[in-house]
């Protein structure tokens, strides 16, 4: 059998010993949430599921094999795996890329964990409860994107996709992975990039302590090697590089990493890789290690027409990369979802700049509890993605204000945390048009006349007079003097002609569509001139670079082709200097 998305799932933290689980698995829908009562985590419960389903493929998906496209409150998927003496020498670690949303797993009959959030990774030690020959696989996956307490981002909570809310995804959506590791073992790392002295900090906690060593090399040179015994579980390595090459937009300069941990009952070694890369503010401008870079940046969902939230190859993803940057963006901003760190590790080779963006659409943050069922997912991708350096700043909401006191601490509580676990990122609160408390102030502005964006955005200063947060103000402290982002802009509606038809009925996008191909260009170099001849705006975000179902503002279908025979007004808009760059 030819397994769907082979290749390893997390490029920082590679182990040969390792076992991708995609593929066919037993399924079978619980719509009475009834499956724990009817022992459906049983190993014997074989015969009681009726159908088949690809994973890493959501059920909604066509590539999944069933494409249900209506709610689903629960699922549930059966398999198993066979281990050999070897593999059990050490400890057996169970993977998840991400399923939606409460995941229950069970092996061998017992449970074995429950994570809540639907696009987060985690882990399970599963040691205890296996053997060796074949062992048994099931997971429970429940979902309810209609609860208000729960992330769904943009899984429409209508019975059909409409506007900017497309096919919903449950359980499993991401890879299924064991690990094979020795006792001694290293959990995580992170790195913290010196530019100046040409360096990197490396902070890990380890499951036992040994003799930990990391050798770095650059394009196959040896550049550094650092190495100490550890007594407990935590550890900070200092690095030196013998070349120091500067991780720079378009060119991805990254270092590769090994890890050794040495111990008595074995050696752990793990296979990584970092950046040198900064990002600081200075006045209006954001530097990428130390220079002012415009971001050109373009609004990436994340959708596609077979898998829906899960890319259908390797390859796709890093397509999608080189598809936006052949029109001269620099990055984008990931959308409403928690991208997957195979997507962010082409991010890292190409030199394309991200925003990291958790899918807060859904969750009514005024309720009581919506911080417990936010700021731990949410924290989990933080700590995962920290050490890509194509990264450059964090997002966690979009568009969120409910103007009640619960609200407004909760997006506090959520940028201090954020703060606190990446103190090397700027942090946005609240992407759109309120804030709380914020490193950049950003703005979404549909305004499909370039005189008047050119008006408006010229006159920003850093000061209450020059910028309106938004209709009303209301409750929210000003801080004079940040960057401004225009972080969503532009959503021209445009069809094919030879796409038009039946699906223009049901098109959906922003202000009114152009007539011609020219009144299309015209607008969108217009519109991108305003925001970068404006003196102290630091970036822009265009919507989109894909249609998304029935969305057809993007600049490539959803299918990924070509909305125009020739793109060149569209890639010399975008390449245009911008007046705060250096």
């Amino acid at each position: 059998m030819t397994i769907p998305r082979p290749e390893h799932p997390q490029p920082q933290m590679q182990r040969k010993g390792w076992e991708n689980l995609n593929g066919t698995w037993l399924f079978t829908f619980d719509f009475g949430r009834s499956g724990r009562e009817r022992g459906l985590f049983l190993p014997e419960a074989t015969d009681r599921y009726d159908r088949q389903i690809t994973v890493p493929f959501c059920p909604e998906s066509k590539l999944s094999g069933i494409g249900y496209t209506d709610f689903i409150s629960a699922v549930w998927y059966k398999r198993t795996f066979t281990l050999d003496k070897a593999r059990l020498s050490g400890r057996v670690l169970l993977h998840f890329g991400a399923v939606d949303y409460r995941c229950t797993v069970f092996v061998n009959g017992q449970e074995a964990g429950v994570h809540y959030g639907g696009y987060s990774s985690f882990t399970l030690d599963i040691t205890a409860l296996v053997h060796e020959g074949e062992n048994d696989l099931t997971v429970n996956a429940c979902d309810d994107d209609r609860s208000g307490d729960q992330p769904r981002g943009k899984q429409s909570y209508c019975y059909r996709s409409e506007g900017c809310n497309y096919t919903r995804v449950t359980g499993i959506w991401q890879t299924v992975w064991l690990e094979f590791v020795p006792n001694a073992y290293i959990r995580t790392a992170k790195y913290y990039p010196d530019i100046d002295e040409g360096a990197l900090d490396i902070e890990l906690t380890l499951s036992h302590g040994g003799r930990l060593t990391v050798e770095a090399t650059y394009e196959g040179r040896c550049a550094g090697r650092a190495e100490k015994t550890v007594s407990g579980t935590y550890a900070r390595l200092h690095l030196p590089l013998a070349e120091k090459h500067l991780w720079q937009p378009g060119d991805g300069r990254l270092y590769d990493l090994r890890f050794t941990l040495a111990a008595a009952d074995g050696t752990d070694e793990m296979i990584s890789y970092a950046g040198l890369r900064e990002v600081r503010i200075d006045g209006f401008r954001v530097l990428i290690n130390g220079k002012s870079v415009f971001q050109r940046t373009v609004l990436d969902q994340g959708y596609y027409p077979d898998g829906i939230c899960t890319a259908p190859s390797d390859e796709a993803l890093r397509r999608d990369i080189e598809l936006s940057m052949r029109l001269g963006f620099n990055g984008a901003r990931l959308h409403q979802k928690i991208f997957e760190p195979r997507y962010l590790y082409h991010c890292d080779k190409l030199g394309y700049l991200v925003w990291g963006e958790h899918a807060s659409w859904g969750q009514d943050i005024g309720k009581e509890g919506a911080l417990l069922n936010f700021l731990p997912e949410w924290s989990e991708a933080v700590e995962r993605d920290f050490d890509h350096p194509a990264l450059i700043g964090w997002c966690p909401f979009n568009e969120t204000w409910d103007g009640s006191e619960a609200g407004k601490r909760l997006l506090r509580a959520v940028y201090e945390e954020t703060k606190r676990l990446d103190p090397t990122r700027p942090v946005i609160d609240a992407s759109g048009y309120h804030h709380v408390v914020t490193d950049i102030y950003d703005q979404h502005d549909y305004e499909q006349d370039p005189a008047v964006l050119r008006e408006k955005y010229a006159r920003y200063d850093g000061t209450r007079d020059s910028f309106k947060l938004c209709p009303d103000d209301e409750g929210q402290r000003f801080i004079p003097g940040l960057p401004l982002f225009i972080s969503e802009f532009g959503g021209i509606k445009w069809i094919p002609p030879h796409k038009r038809g039946t699906e223009a009925d049901n098109a959906w996008g922003y202000g009114e569509a152009p007539a011609t191909e020219e009144e299309f260009f015209s607008r969108y170099e217009g519109q991108t001139a305003a925001l970068l001849d404006a003196p102290n705006v630091m970036g822009f975000c265009y919507t989109q670079l894909f249609d998304v179902e029935q969305e057809v503002n993007g600049l490539y279908t959803y299918e990924r082709e070509d909305k125009f025979a020739d793109y060149s007004r569209v890639i010399a808009a975008n390449r245009r200097k911008a007046a705060i760059e250096d």
